[in-house]
């Protein structure tokens, strides 16, 4: 059956020697694999280069239910990327996107509501012209909404927050996944602001490092098979 739906690349892994299969997040079909023949050939109607990390398309394809690969009749890029591919931090702020992105999107089913904020998101990151320093981490805490387990903001500032249950308490829990001050207010600003004013807040090169470890703690702890985050490296030199 032929359909038209959005996507979001996220995964490339050659099939043959000019095919590639192309693990897409779709607006209307969820995660799903395409297979593309020719797509390494320089002439080929759907290059590997429109396949690169979190480029955004819209495609008509082939959707049998059941199928493991599907195939794609037509895409294009649409809206195109300017800044992401040719700006370093740009770039490599979305080769981590998109490797945590792809460990947490592994199974997932159709969620318009999700694929409208990846998408923003990363038109977001393409065209702000902002400091960028703190964007990976207001965009994980803002993806967990979607995942289901967004942290339980008080009203009043408590001292820990408890990564396993995903609160801020007044009490030091019995294990070691917690957070601590003054980590935890830095943790509370992040969570609780928009990428416009994320930027804002000014800490220590260590600082964030180590929080976004904790995080990536936090997205192990709720995320089945979670497993390392290659790519962590890269930012840790970019933001220094």
């Amino acid at each position: 059956m032929l359909q038209k739906t959005k996507g979001i690349a996220l995964k490339v892994t050659n099939y043959s020697e000019n095919s590639v299969v192309a693990q897409i997040f779709t607006e209307d079909l969820g995660l799903q694999s395409y297979l593309i023949n020719g797509a390494r050939k320089p002439k080929a109607k759907i290059h590997i280069n429109m396949l690169q990390p979190l480029h955004l398309l819209e495609m008509v394809v082939y959707h049998k239910d059941n199928n493991a690969l599907q195939r794609i009749k037509e895409a294009q890029q649409y809206p195109a990327l300017h800044q992401i591919p040719l700006n370093i931090v740009k770039s490599s702020l979305a080769i981590f996107l998109n490797e945590v992105l792809y460990k947490v999107l592994k199974h997932q089913q159709p969620d318009p509501q999700l694929f409208h904020f990846i998408q923003q998101s990363i038109l977001w990151l393409d065209e702000t012209e902002s400091p960028l320093a703190n964007f990976h981490l207001s965009f994980l805490m803002k993806l967990s909404k979607f995942l289901g387990f967004l942290p339980t903001v008080n009203q009043d500032q408590k001292p820990f927050f408890d990564l396993m249950d995903g609160v801020f308490t007044d009490s030091l829990p019995p294990h070691q996944h917690v957070l601590q001050e003054p980590h935890t207010t830095i943790f509370h600003n992040i969570l609780t602001s928009s990428y416009e004013a994320s930027y804002g807040f000014h800490m220590k090169h260590v600082d964030r490092i180590y929080l976004l470890q904790k995080i990536i703690d936090f997205y192990r702890l709720h995320t089945e098979n979670f497993g390392e985050v290659n790519s962590l490296y890269i930012l840790e030199e970019i933001f220094h």
